[in-house]
């Protein structure tokens, strides 16, 4: 098991947006538009933020009625002298590019699917493995974590490396959809800890798996259809290592938007200690009717 030190000081990065889109393929329900918020904190103790949060979205009101497109991700960087915000960065970065160049640029001419076009689970896999050579290759020793989802009509892509995290809310509670890459998290699975002993481990920020570790990289994926009214949390362990799962579902439920729920998390994560950054992004599923035409598989 490899174990990684985490968490050194990274100064605040604007998200960054690309221009995506995407083409629909099957007939679900598909948001008019995306209401998403987010939001980046360096916290109350560091110096500097590793944390980077993208947000990428685009939508199409013409002939063919495509789908509005959304990427984002949260990374977390490690490795001192502020190359974790490098590796940080440069993980979004590409992964972002990669997806806009392997799948959207393909597809957003293309009014039938092309044969050979990958799975869009495969997309995201290859561009968190296209991140995790670039860290390794252009900020040696550093890491990050890397937590994507795209999303596609009423449909969730999520791929994930490290210990950011991320979360469906619905009307039943908040439900994490990620596990993480953790040593204090193998433990509990094993039954070796309980989740209140993790909580506390003096090794609950040491990762087995991270972007930028080198060699081929094991990336989780994950599939999910989202109810209209349901959220879409991503977010770094300085918001879920404060804030309880009640807290973040009962703040992210009474905000009056995506990005009022993004700002109330920082605040109570701050009113916590503060201890790490802090990021979070929250996109809301619309509600009402004409909510989709058709998704691509």
């Amino acid at each position: 098991m490899m174990g990684l030190l985490r968490r050194l000081i990274g100064r605040k990065k604007d998200p960054v947006s690309m221009p995506t889109s995407p083409v629909d393929r099957r007939a679900l329900p598909t948001p008019s538009r995306f209401d998403v918020g987010w939001i980046t904190d360096v916290g109350k103790v560091r110096a500097h933020n590793e944390d980077t949060a993208l947000v990428t979205t685009t939508a199409y009101d013409g002939d063919g009625g495509l789908s509005p497109f959304g990427l984002f991700a949260v990374a977390d960087g490690m490795g001192g002298h502020q190359a974790g915000e490098v590796a940080s960065s440069l993980a979004a970065r590409v992964a972002a590019d990669y997806v806009t160049r392997h799948y959207y640029m393909p597809s957003f001419l293309d009014q039938e699917p092309a044969a050979n076009q990958p799975a869009l689970t495969n997309v995201l896999m290859a561009a968190v493995r296209a991140a995790n050579r670039a860290v390794s290759s252009e900020a040696p020793g550093s890491g990050t974590t890397l937590t994507c989802a795209l999303v596609l009509g009423v449909q969730v892509y999520v791929a994930h490396v490290g210990d950011s995290r991320a979360y469906v809310l619905t009307e039943e509670g908040l439900e994490q959809i990620t596990h993480d890459h953790s040593l204090v998290d193998r433990l509990v699975n094993e039954g070796r800890l309980t989740p209140d002993e993790a909580a506390v481990h003096p090794q609950k920020n040491v990762l087995y798996r991270a972007v930028g570790q080198g060699g081929v990289l094991d990336v989780d994926t994950h599939v999910r259809t989202i109810q209209p009214g349901d959220y879409l949390l991503l977010c770094s362990d300085g918001l879920w290592g404060l804030v309880d799962e009640e807290d973040i579902a009962s703040l992210i439920k009474r905000a009056s938007s995506s990005q009022g729920a993004c700002e109330d998390l920082v605040a109570a994560a701050n009113q916590a200690g503060g201890s790490d950054n802090i990021t979070a992004i929250i996109w809301r599923s619309p509600l009402g009717e004409g909510y989709g035409r058709r998704c691509l598989e």
